[in-house]
């Protein structure tokens, strides 16, 4: 693509994810309670089908994502993000008229079957990217993550009291407008002489992992990058059920919250790093960027009033300039006729993270939460994500000091 088609694409994509994640992010607020009112429990019992929830689409995504990324590299990014705009839509629909906790569960299945947005978006912006602007680009992402954050908790919290499934309408309805615009506005990044035969044995977790085989010094950065994923999940799949149980929050002050976090996330991945990056370079920001994860959750579990997880939320969010980082000096050691899988394989990562991840956290809570806790700790999780940050930090350190990347 030429410069200004280049511009337009990343804008291109940067809306249609800004779109998705809306969607995504309204029926956030309502999830707890549409799981109490189907399972006829109280919050720390929902919290466990939430994190077995999650569980069915990690599962599911891990083992297709690779399969998704490696149809990109073969028809194009521009085909897979539209069936997978469409599919999501039908999905919530279906969550919207789900009579049991069953039907959820089915759900589930079908987004992480059919999830390849966000892997696809992100072979979109390799595909578009220069080893200048990638780290730039791919913070675009945690941009349009930031601000549907801001439109899509608040506005599924408001939509949440007039039932716990209007927002599910809401979503299906903002996928569906999503996959239009797509439709016809999206262009195609993948220039057919990039483009590759699709091959069974390299589409599945196993083949995609084993390929990586001729990439060793990618381990331990994907390895780290694992461990952010995981311990990033004491926030993600305990935020509505910690402060509902630590401070008593509903669903529309779980929205404003969850508002603020993508405020935060969207000024800086989408502003500061775009300052940030090139001074500090991909590695130290990589550092940085996880030692403030590290204090951020270290704090959250020392919240004692609702107050602190704003004033904690500061440095936890500043630590995403680790994230485009370690995806930009991953993406830059990968051919263009394989972001499609690369980013498959880093979903699969992320999959397998988020298979571990939201039973672990969600145990943890439910075990320190429980009548028959040892003693009470709300904040259990955090210190745990805090520990695998530390881990990660270590991990990405000894990477780079062998010189490997």
């Amino acid at each position: 693509m030429a410069s200004n088609k280049k511009s337009a694409a990343i804008g291109f994509i940067f809306i249609t994810m800004l779109i998705d994640v809306t969607g995504w992010g309204i029926i956030i607020p309502v999830i707890p309670k549409l799981i109490k009112e189907l399972i006829n429990g109280d919050v720390s019992e929902a919290a466990k089908y939430g994190g077995w929830l999650t569980f069915a689409y990690a599962i599911t995504q891990f083992l297709f994502a690779p399969l998704i990324g490696n149809l990109s590299d073969k028809f194009g990014r521009r085909p897979v993000i539209l069936m997978s705009l469409f599919a999501f839509s039908m999905d919530y629909l279906l969550l919207a008229f789900a009579p049991t906790i069953t039907w959820i569960f089915i759900g589930r299945v079908i987004a992480g079957l059919t999830g390849a947005s966000i892997t696809t978006a992100s072979a979109y912006i390799a595909d578009v990217s220069t080893p200048e602007n990638r780290a730039k680009n791919f913070g675009m992402i945690g941009a349009a993550f930031g601000l549907g954050f801001i439109i899509g908790p608040v506005l599924g919290g408001l939509l949440g009291h007039f039932g716990s499934r209007v927002p599910f309408y809401a979503a299906a309805g903002l996928c569906m407008l999503n996959f239009l615009y797509g439709y016809f506005i999206l262009p195609e990044s993948l220039a057919p002489e990039n483009r590759r035969n699709f091959n069974l044995k390299r589409a599945n977790p196993i083949g995609a992992f084993m390929n990586i085989k001729k990439r060793p010094s990618l381990y331990a950065l994907m390895l780290s990058l694992f461990l952010v994923y995981v311990a990033s999940h004491s926030i993600q799949g305990n935020w509505g059920y910690f402060t509902m149980y630590q401070f008593g929050w509903d669903e529309k002050m779980i929205g404003i919250s969850l508002g603020v976090i993508g405020l935060l996330v969207g000024l800086v991945q989408g502003v500061l790093i775009r300052w940030i990056n090139p001074k500090l370079g991909n590695e130290k920001s990589i550092y940085i960027g996880l030692a403030l994860y590290t204090i951020g959750l270290s704090l959250f579990a020392t919240a004692t009033q609702s107050w602190m997880v704003f004033v904690f939320l500061i440095p936890y969010c500043l630590g995403g300039i680790a994230g485009p980082a370690m995806q930009a000096v991953i993406s830059s050691k990968v051919d263009p006729t394989e972001q499609g899988e690369i980013q498959g394989t880093l979903s699969s990562l992320m999959s397998a993270s988020t298979i571990i991840g939201p039973p672990l956290m969600s145990t943890v809570f439910y075990y320190f939460t429980d009548k028959e806790a040892p003693f009470k700790f709300a904040g259990a999780p955090f210190v745990l994500g805090a520990f695998l940050m530390l881990v990660s930090t270590a991990i990405a350190y000894r990477s780079f000091r062998k010189k490997q990347l």
